[in-house]
């Protein structure tokens, strides 16, 4: 063989073995995708993942199905775990399941000094846990803030509340760099906190006197030429905070009463749903001042409302809810969260700060405020918006402008709580009655198929490993496109 030709020769071996070497690396890294967090990385429900599933049933495409004590919290997958919280004979448990069989690794009891009261249909394991793959950070309403580590031995505990939820709490830590980030809105005393996720000590506090109960997650926002920022879904008001610092930088106002959401951080664009019942008027009904209300319906002359004796006959229905430090009596605090809750109005907004700061409601890029779902966060996919609301309306806009781009019913006619996920040129929503629909992800989106697992859902599927990990009421299922 001549000398070209011998070099010839390497040159084709040197680049044969590039290209083996850069699909290896291809492999290995589509391998190692994980979920880390309620929603997946970012919190924006979207997998890489090709092949996903389109049929799946009690028979069809399970890889393994696992029995599990019940809990509303979603899977989260690193490494080779994964992680769940659960309530099982009134205690708290954090579970640990081994990724590829289902096998339950540990399971470990967080204390419960107390049983707060809570809406029947939510839990007291609803927080979803989140993981760096070395440690994992859990938050039950009833205890405050545990890590463990993978291997399950406990590393700190921190314990939060009591708390003034009268739904019980539905927020889930979210770790940014070395910080966890908490949300711990209530009727009265609401607060965020971070804190360092090795040692579980408290880097700041903010208190958040301005807001009341919620249920949201919060987002991560690193503008260019600025320094990160916490977005923090609040009611009547988005928020973003230093990272580092926790300071106030800039706020939007006209939010819903309780946001469940986490935001949708898109670049430089945030996208935030906030609906609730009561803020869907065209225009904010006229609602008296307090020193009016006092002159009008303070019978004593004590300074406060009585329910039975005072109470406007608008607010008979609504005196539970904003009787806020349940003493019976709606006092001027309570009066002045009514007022904002009959001027807030419901919407899927879009705001761009950049780096401003301070109010910047009047710079709201869009608002749209129909057919809104009520927990469902939004998903942002294949430059659509997708939003599912009770009754399986199904909506498409446009995430520049706002413009619907379709609306109609999927047939699952029925509530979500989950979260619509997205991958592999597809859309998941799953209703409470645990019938998932299965989208084309489009703006004119068609029904692939919808699968009924005749159980009951809350939880968000996690699409990773080219299936679906979706928990049901007692059961965390895995499931594959089976040759």
């Amino acid at each position: 063989m001549s000398r070209s030709a011998q070099g010839a020769s390497r040159l084709i071996s040197w680049q044969s073995m590039r290209i083996c070497l850069l699909m290896l690396i291809l492999v290995c890294t589509a391998a190692a995708a994980d979920w880390p967090q309620y929603r997946g990385p970012r919190g924006m429900g979207l997998s890489a993942d090709k092949n996903l599933p389109v049929e799946i049933a009690k028979d069809k495409n399970v890889v393994w199905e696992t029995g599990l004590p019940p809990g509303h919290s979603s899977p989260v997958l690193m490494g080779s775990r994964i992680f769940l919280t659960a309530t099982e004979d009134n205690k708290l448990f954090t579970i640990c399941l081994d990724r590829k069989t289902g096998a339950v690794q540990w399971k470990r009891e967080a204390p419960r000094p107390r049983t707060e009261i809570m809406q029947r249909i939510n839990s007291p394991a609803s927080p979803s846990a989140v993981t760096d793959g070395k440690m994992v950070y859990v938050f039950f309403g009833d205890y405050g803030l545990l890590a463990y580590g993978v291997d399950g031995d406990e590393k700190w505990k921190l314990p939060l509340g009591p708390f003034n939820n009268m739904n019980g709490h539905g927020s889930s830590p979210a770790l940014f760099d070395d910080t966890l980030v908490l949300i711990c809105d209530q009727d009265t005393d609401s607060f965020v906190i971070a804190v360092d996720k090795t040692t579980g000590k408290q880097r700041w506090r903010v208190e958040r006197p301005q807001v009341t109960r919620g249920y949201a997650t919060p987002g991560l926002y690193h503008p260019k030429g600025g320094r990160k920022q916490v977005v923090v879904p609040g009611a009547y008001q988005l928020v973003s905070y230093d990272l580092a610092t926790g300071e106030r930088v800039w706020w939007v106002n006209g939010m819903a009463w309780q946001l469940k959401c986490v935001p949708i951080i898109d670049g430089e664009i945030i996208y935030i749903n906030a609906w609730e019942i009561g803020g869907d008027f065209d225009t904010a009904p006229e609602v008296l001042t307090w020193p009016e209300l006092l002159a009008k319906h303070d019978k004593d002359g004590d300074k406060r409302i009585a329910k039975e004796a005072e109470a406007p006959k608008e607010m008979q229905n609504w005196f539970r809810d904003n009787d806020l430090n349940k003493n019976g009596f709606i006092d001027e605090r309570d009066w002045d969260f009514w007022r904002l809750h009959r001027s807030a109005q419901n919407s899927v907004s879009a705001i761009q700060p950049g780096t401003q700061r301070g109010d910047l409601t009047s710079k709201v890029m869009w608002r749209y405020r129909k057919s809104l779902p009520n927990v469902p966060s939004p998903l942002l996919y294949n430059n659509t918006l997708f939003l599912v609301k009770d009754g399986g309306v199904l909506t498409t806009l446009n995430p520049k402008t706002g413009e619907v781009h379709k609306q109609a019913r999927v047939p699952a006619i029925e509530q979500y709580w989950a979260s619509p996920v997205g991958g592999d040129g597809k859309v998941y929503v799953i209703s409470q009655a645990c019938k998932m629909t299965v989208l084309k992800a489009e703006p004119q989106w068609e029904v692939l198929q919808v699968n009924d697992l005749d159980d009951e859902c809350f939880a968000t599927p996690a699409l990773v490993d080219g299936g679906i990990y979706l928990r049901t009421k007692q059961h965390l299922y895995f499931f594959k496109n089976q040759q």
